[in-house]
């Protein structure tokens, strides 16, 4: 009798287990955030579950989260790129100028436009940590300066996609419906597998979370925030191409130029990311860009005008904020 009884005894401690486990992790506040968004919106709106809108939701989400991406890193390390979105609005450019001006072939082109972005990365992580100027400074100017680059040369006028680049590499690169967030759960993945189970994850977390102790454990601190600001930029390039790839244009105001930066950091810090470094979530900013496109999306679908979407996420930014930081201290405190 007591040897048929002691598995159902062992059952709720089981399930108490499993819910503390997901309790406990920072991205489990934002995935029930996510779905009851979901829910909610399905029962207000018939069209919110639609195919087509659920493809509007995922091109909406793909943006943010490759650039939320670069953000966590950067956070977890204790800095921020505030250029990021103009990066993306110029990287496009880079390649019209590549295919159209001097004939360079389409992937040829497509990698020196993420290398010309991954430079300006590098700019922003040497200024930094060479000359010791605060990040949030250094990525303002260079937000200007590209932005000044992007208006002369472009004269502030959209392009079409240079035709070599049409057909199956637009398709999949940002045009077809699901290009974007199929490379968006693909960039998540691999980043997430780096935060949490590599030497530079580590090295991240550590410099972020207590720099000079990292500096004495003999870890390069500015070569991780270097390497973390050109994969910033490249990302926030890569996404500017797949924009212009999928709305079939390059335009200088893609990414809304301050627009995606914000969305990106709001998705990182509603995803789990602490501002103050030493931690964060890669699949958690997945979750936060996800969250913002319901938002948006589903405001547009019930009716709501665009300035009452803005207040809604201001708010939800705030609520999310305050929310992560007392969960944070029930984590600290050893309860669930």
């Amino acid at each position: 009798m007591s040897e048929t009884a002691a598995p159902a005894r062992g059952l709720p401690v089981v399930g108490r287990a499993l819910f503390d486990g997901f309790v406990r992790r920072r991205e489990a506040s934002v995935l029930l955030v996510a779905l009851g968004l979901m829910f909610y919106f399905r029962a207000t709106s018939d069209v919110f579950l639609s195919r087509d809108n659920l493809v509007n939701i995922a091109q909406a989400t793909a943006p943010t989260a490759i650039v939320a991406v670069g953000i966590v890193l950067l956070l977890v390390s204790g800095e921020i790129d505030l250029s990021v979105g103009i990066v993306a609005a110029f990287a496009p450019f880079l390649l019209h100028f590549a295919i159209d001006f001097y004939g360079v072939p389409v992937l040829l082109a497509f990698l020196l436009a993420l290398a010309l972005a991954a430079g300006i990365g590098l700019i922003n992580g040497f200024i930094v940590t060479q000359l010791k100027v605060p990040s949030f400074v250094v990525t303002l100017g260079t937000f200007f300066a590209v932005q000044g680059l992007l208006l002369i040369t472009s004269h502030a006028y959209p392009v079409p996609i240079p035709e070599a680049a049409k057909g199956t590499f637009q398709t999949w690169l940002g045009a077809g419906p699901w290009a974007s967030i199929t490379w968006a759960i693909l960039i998540v993945a691999v980043f997430h597998i780096i935060l949490t189970n590599t030497r530079w994850g580590l090295h991240t977390i550590s410099v972020g979370g207590n720099p000079v102790g990292a500096t004495e454990a003999g870890i390069r601190a500015s070569r991780i925030k270097i390497g973390n600001f050109m994969i910033t930029s490249t990302l926030g390039g890569l996404a500017g191409i797949m924009e212009a790839f999928r709305i079939n244009t390059i335009d200088p105001n893609i990414g809304g130029g301050t627009t995606l930066t914000f969305a990106a950091i709001s998705a990182a810090v509603i995803g789990g990311t602490a501002l103050a470094g030493g931690s964060g979530t890669i699949i958690g900013a997945l979750l936060g860009a996800l969250v913002l496109a319901e938002l948006q999306n589903g405001f547009n679908l019930i009716g709501y005008s665009a300035n009452t979407i803005f207040l809604i996420l201001g708010l939800a930014i705030l609520v999310s904020m305050i929310a992560n930081q007392y969960l944070s201290r029930l984590r600290r405190a050893g309860r669930s």
